[in-house]
């Protein structure tokens, strides 16, 4: 009797103390604003080779460096959940990654908010009304570039925590985090509905892997920084393999800057609302 007397005790002192502990629903996550979030993942040994740059990209894109899982790392980012996320609770919400650039990298995550989507989510409230994608914007470590393998694991841990429509994942990113985006969608295509890389390049030698993916790539003819020539010969030789999802779009007089123009284009992320990963491709 005794023991049992002591047990309620215990019992109710815990949901006094700890009133999650009688299995209360848990606070509703923040939506309509973008808001800076960590998560642990596998440590990244994707190192920016600063004497090479992007001649150093281009090479490893053939071959993507693997995390090392016996480290890691906390990886920063900016989450934007939909206004009407809470609201809907047994919807999914299509989800759009962006690649930040070489320039952002670092500690400093206000730095993501220099350039494309987490730009315009931050300046433009009516947009963050209307936006009907969960937007989530990672921050590379200094001195190191995208990992492929870091960011699929990034990826899961987001659609595990997150009500994410998996047929409707799309990936975008600018310079770094255009061959970011190349690189990413040939490790692992079948993740992803469309990709829509700005001003990167890809290695011709994984073109086969994106024979059937909807790819839209950008760049500025006049780019000093990452020669135009590296989207064409992407491009084309995907379609050389027979690939007719892919499509580009080139600015006379543009320089490396061809990502403003791009992200403030309201058609790309109706393109990229126009596909959904089938159902065959689907892991």
């Amino acid at each position: 009797m005794k023991k049992r007397t002591c047990f309620l005790l215990i019992v109710l002192m815990m949901n006094f103390c700890f009133p999650f502990a009688q299995g209360e629903e848990s606070v509703k996550p923040e939506t309509g604003k973008q808001i800076a979030a960590k998560m642990t993942v596998p440590k990244s040994r994707s190192v920016w080779n600063t004497e090479r740059g992007y001649g150093n990209l281009s090479e490893t894109l053939q071959t993507p460096v693997p995390t090392d899982d016996s480290e890691k790392e906390e990886l920063q980012y900016f989450l934007f959940l939909p206004e009407n996320y809470n609201t809907e609770e047994k919807k999914t919400f299509p989800l759009l990654l962006f690649l930040h650039g070489a320039g952002e990298r670092g500690d400093d995550l206000e730095k993501v908010k220099f350039h494309g989507p987490p730009k315009l989510l931050a300046a433009n409230e009516e947009l963050r009304k209307r936006c009907p994608f969960i937007v989530v914007s990672p921050q590379c470590r200094e001195n190191h570039y995208w990992s492929p393998a870091q960011l699929l694991f990034f990826l899961d841990q987001l659609e595990t925590n997150h009500r994410v429509d998996k047929n409707r994942v799309y990936v975008t990113g600018l310079s770094m985090g255009g061959f970011g985006t190349w690189m990413l969608t040939a490790y692992a295509g079948d993740r992803f509905a469309a990709a829509a890389p700005v001003c990167g390049g890809l290695n011709p030698v994984n073109a086969d892997k994106l024979v059937n993916m909807p790819i839209w790539a950008f760049h500025g003819e006049s780019d000093p920084t990452v020669p135009v020539k590296s989207t064409i010969d992407a491009v084309e030789a995907v379609k050389k393999l027979g690939g007719e999802k892919i499509k580009m779009t080139l600015y006379p007089n543009v320089g490396h800057d061809s990502w403003t123009q791009t992200y403030d284009n309201l058609e790309l992320y109706k393109w990229f609302l126009g596909y959904k990963r089938t159902e065959k491709s689907a892991p």
